[in-house]
């Protein structure tokens, strides 16, 4: 069982959830040493053992010979939803390897409860957690990133919040966001801003708590716009020639080119007449 806990206040712990922990032959911990606070707030007496990013490959295999024998495991994160940015994953990969029934006991989740505060988009988003430490791979990242219509989601630890920030503008340019932290607790901060204007903000004041990141997606107009620029560098015979290359040929190539380029199809029509005389 995903057994999603409270990523801040304690009531948001679901009774299912309290339930299922208390039945369970055993709790799968990310942190033992803080998970024993949650249950012991919630009289829950189950022994634990710890499954983090370290251990999750052998101990996955420990876990689904424990569950093979007929046993119960219940896996929790040290806040949130399971799955979500931690080894989780891995444990449930294994598990429908081995035929073993899974499920999930919904409840809070930093980066849905981020989205709904942003006052961005909501109907179309992707998210992307933590980005790598790994140079190379987070720029070819970024540069995904940069061509992403969707609202995006991250997650970012306070000491590379500038950072990632600098680095989020540069590859993006300066797009709305809205910076969440300490979400469902006394001092929860929601903050719609810009890339650099937060930028600016935290070189002067130190950033605390993990931070929850939404981001504004390309805007569908701003990408037809350069793929017209694109398109624009060659002339329409050339254009034509590489639809017809791709087996695209006659009218329907003349449609293609000119919702490519963004004129009309006569124009398209005019212009081959033109340089065949």
């Amino acid at each position: 069982m995903l057994c999603a806990t409270p990523i801040g206040n304690l009531q948001d712990m679901t009774p299912r959830v309290i339930e299922a922990l208390q039945e369970a032959d055993l709790i799968a911990a990310e942190d033992t040493r803080n998970s024993i606070r949650l249950l012991n707030h919630f009289g829950i007496h189950t022994p634990m053992t710890s499954y983090h990013e370290y251990n999750k490959t052998e101990k996955a295999e420990y876990l689904v010979t424990y569950m093979q024998e007929g046993r119960t495991v219940a896996l929790i994160t040290d806040a949130g939803t399971p799955g979500i940015s931690d080894p989780g994953e891995v444990l449930v990969q294994k598990c429908m390897e081995q035929g073993i029934c899974v499920t999930s006991l919904p409840g809070a989740s930093a980066c849905i409860t981020a989205l709904t505060l942003s006052g961005l988009p909501a109907r179309r988003f992707c998210f992307e957690g933590f980005l790598p430490s790994d140079k190379k791979e987070k720029r070819e990242i970024l540069q995904e990133l940069s061509e992403e219509s969707r609202t995006m989601i991250l997650y970012e630890a306070p000491h590379r919040l500038v950072r990632t920030l600098g680095e989020l503008a540069e590859a993006l340019g300066n797009r709305r966001v809205t910076l969440c932290r300490e979400l469902t607790k006394k001092f929860e901060t929601v903050l719609p801003t810009t890339l650099e204007d937060a930028r600016a903000r935290y070189e002067k004041e130190t950033p605390r708590g993990e931070y929850v990141l939404v981001i504004e997606g390309k805007s569908l107009a701003d990408k037809k716009e350069e793929s017209i620029r694109d398109w624009q560098q060659i002339t329409i015979g050339e254009h034509m020639k590489l639809c017809e290359e791709k087996g695209v040929t006659g009218k329907e190539a003349m449609k293609l080119v000119a919702l490519q380029r963004g004129i009309s199809k006569r124009d398209v029509y005019r212009y081959l007449l033109d340089e065949k005389q």
